[in-house]
């Protein structure tokens, strides 16, 4: 079924082997150039939404070295129409066969289609934007309106959005009054570059992550509508990619916002290609840790003498990773989310009976 919705590659310098080693990419992965390949054994599934943009990065891509299990990664080319439902189907298809689609397009407002392919699945669903904006209620730049329109749906399944990266000067006390209001959590971009680690619990709980690339500043990537002197480097954004990739919940990544006709000297396809590349790094680096289960787990009890109350901390064997667990009864459909992703210093802070901010939010949206 997929041929019927992408299109082979078809630029000769990035079909033919030959222009690349052995140990490149190009040649220990699957591609669409004839036909689709046999996608059985496939993990992680690469789509262009623009050809343009996807080839750029590619071109890039395709050189690094592949230093993952062979033949488990594909390409298949790209989109033969760019309108959100032509793009529905193709990942839902990719998600069905357990296969993670990593997205490459121009526009920032396919993150609701990428959202919308979630709805076939009917669980709550938890979506982190990584974006230098909150484009909500309407974006100033006039590129998007994902936000509002994921908050809009019809019979949503969203249970939690993340903002991460956010800047302050770009965002109204109003917007994070809303977001405070449902529930949702937001990590603004200065308190991320103090302590990046202080991100990776959010992306942990996510099942989809939208990249905005204008949340690299220009000087980093300035293939973007509208650049901004300020913003991720590019090794922070990849340190975020590789957190998303080792997260054993995350199903799919989109890659937005990038226009190769702006790029200067193919620096923000080399950016996008590498966060690719850690993005892929960190999948193959999951422990399978996610704790639907607690066996295994070690577990830290924190007493609140003052309240007689208890907070449960675990912490992974495998990879130290730890969790807190929601503290009440929750129903059928919000099981899988009642272990909350967290950090060493959320267990600190909850030792001193001071209620973690991660916890109070994750409580409120379990009562609401």
């Amino acid at each position: 079924m997929l041929q019927n919705w992408l299109s082979p590659i078809k630029n000769p310098l990035l079909t033919d082997e030959s222009n690349y080693k052995s140990y490149q990419f190009r040649n220990c992965i699957k591609t669409y150039i004839d036909e689709i390949p046999n996608l059985e054994d496939c993990k992680i599934a690469i789509i262009g939404i623009e050809e343009q943009e996807a080839n750029s990065v590619r071109a890039v891509l395709y050189q690094t070295n592949h230093a993952f299990e062979e033949k488990v990664i594909a390409d298949l080319g790209n989109v033969r129409n760019k309108d959100h439902s032509f793009l529905i189907p193709v990942i839902e298809e990719l998600l069905n066969s357990n296969i993670i689609p990593i997205l490459i397009g121009q526009k920032v407002d396919y993150t609701f289609a990428q959202y919308q392919a979630y709805h076939s699945q009917k669980k709550l669903t938890n979506l982190i934007l990584v974006d230098e904006k909150i484009r909500y209620p309407e974006d100033p730049d006039g590129l998007s309106n994902h936000i509002e329109s994921i908050l809009e749906t019809p019979r949503s399944h969203l249970f939690n959005m993340g903002i991460v990266g956010y800047q302050s000067h770009y965002t109204s006390s109003d917007i994070l009054k809303y977001f405070d209001h449902r529930s949702f959590e937001y990590l603004r971009l200065g308190k991320i570059k103090s302590d990046i680690e202080e991100v990776e619990p959010l992306i942990r709980d996510a099942d989809l992550l939208s990249f905005n690339i204008a949340s690299i500043k220009s000087a980093d990537a300035p293939g973007q509508l509208i650049p901004s002197p300020s913003g991720f480097f590019s090794e922070e954004a990849c340190q975020i990619c590789r957190y998303a990739g080792m997260s054993d919940k995350l199903t799919s990544i989109g890659f937005y916002g990038f226009v190769d006709s702006l790029d200067r000297l193919n620096q923000t396809a080399h950016v996008i290609s590498q966060m690719v590349w850690y993005f892929i790094e960190g999948f193959f680096s999951r422990t399978n840790d996610y704790p639907i289960r607690t066996d295994g787990m070690i577990q830290y009890v924190v007493d609140w003498k003052s309240q007689e109350y208890q907070v449960t901390f675990l912490k992974s064997r495998r990879s130290g990773r730890w969790w807190m667990k929601i503290p009440i009864d929750s129903k059928a459909e919000k099981q899988r989310h009642e272990l909350i992703p967290c950090s060493y210093n959320d267990y600190v802070q909850a030792s001193k009976e001071d209620f973690p901010e991660r916890l109070f939010n994750a409580y409120r949206r379990f009562v609401e």
